[in-house]
């Protein structure tokens, strides 16, 4: 049964070594973050998944100690998904937004209760991700999920998707539904104007929605904002 859910950015600007001097602008980003993990902690979990965006070459599970790395943005940091053997999962690593979970995780010293991954394909339909939230959910009797994903990509002429005058309202929404734990909102998403508007959080957050089916959980805003032109939102669910 899910107990605790954290809702963060995937970005890898939150890590500072990869942000260098722009570090201090997604301060209040990475700080929410980890007041949101803190709350997945107070939760005493049997079992933490961070479930992330990926392409259908990613998506699927990713076992405890799987690896995940940031030298393709030019930083020389390696991290790991929990605790597990050195070699472990070295075949298969972890896509940005799990590597980026599992950045935070680290960050926040996260011991003791076992860590894996699922990345979500972007392309997956909203029921399909509902479904296996709920099948997620029923893993073990006390379930935390890190859920990581970004909004729209397109809140100003600078940002990765330019300038689209509808995502302002489509990342508005998202916002309410995780900052309140609407399921049914999150439910509501529009899965092709998430595309659109290159929203990569939409399958993962309807995915959480699934998830909290029948969990009787509250949400709580933590932060919201687009920096970049991109939305980012944190939420804790508890």
């Amino acid at each position: 049964m899910l107990v605790a859910a954290a809702v963060c950015p995937c970005p890898p600007l939150l890590v500072p070594e990869v942000a260098a001097g722009a570090a201090p602008e997604l301060d209040a980003a990475r700080d929410a973050c980890l007041d949101a993990v803190g709350v997945l902690a107070a939760s005493r979990p049997d079992l933490l998944v961070v479930v992330g965006p990926g392409d259908d070459r990613v998506a699927g599970p990713y076992p405890a100690g799987a690896r995940g790395s940031f030298r393709g943005v030019g930083v020389d940091l390696d991290v790991a998904l929990g605790d597990a053997p050195p070699d472990a999962a070295a075949d298969r690593p972890l896509p940005q937004s799990l590597t980026v979970g599992a950045w935070l995780l680290g960050r926040a010293r996260w011991a003791g209760t076992p860590v894996e991954g699922l990345a979500v394909a972007e392309s997956e339909a909203t029921r399909e991700c509902a479904e296996a939230g709920h099948s997620l959910a029923r893993r073990a009797e006390r379930v935390a999920l890190l859920v990581m994903g970004d909004g729209s990509a397109c809140r100003t002429l600078k940002a990765p998707g330019y300038l689209d005058e509808r995502a302002a309202a489509f990342d508005a929404g998202a916002t309410e539904a995780l900052g309140s734990a609407d399921l049914d909102a999150l439910a509501a998403l529009d899965a092709a104007l998430a595309r659109e508007l290159k929203a990569a959080g939409r399958a993962p957050w309807q995915l959480l929605g699934g998830a909290a089916r029948d969990a009787g959980l509250v949400g709580r805003l933590l932060y919201e904002d687009a920096p970049y032109g991109v939305g980012y939102t944190v939420a804790a669910w508890s």
